[in-house]
């Protein structure tokens, strides 16, 4: 079980769109980091590289959501079919 410094919503944080990174300030100076596809994948803790703390961010996931459809691979040929050829 974690024990989060604090619950930070999504909305509090700095968005840096080069790195597709959000950022909020740490106590210790530095600042917790979390990335958007941390965020895509259902992550919900943001970590500060300089210490041990960590928040639990508030966010709504589906708004994360990649959206990508993955579809089926296309029925693959055997390998005795192959070699009819």
């Amino acid at each position: 079980m974690s024990v989060y410094h604090d619950e930070v919503e999504i909305e509090d944080f700095e968005y840096d769109e080069e790195t597709e990174t959000y950022y909020y300030p740490c106590p210790c100076g530095d600042r917790f980091a979390i990335t958007r596809e941390d965020l895509e994948n259902g992550e919900e803790v943001a970590t500060c590289p300089s210490c041990s703390l960590i928040v639990k961010v508030i966010y709504d996931k589906e708004e994360f959501m990649c959206g990508e459809t993955i579809e089926a691979p296309a029925k693959s040929e055997t390998k005795l079919e192959l070699a009819q050829r």
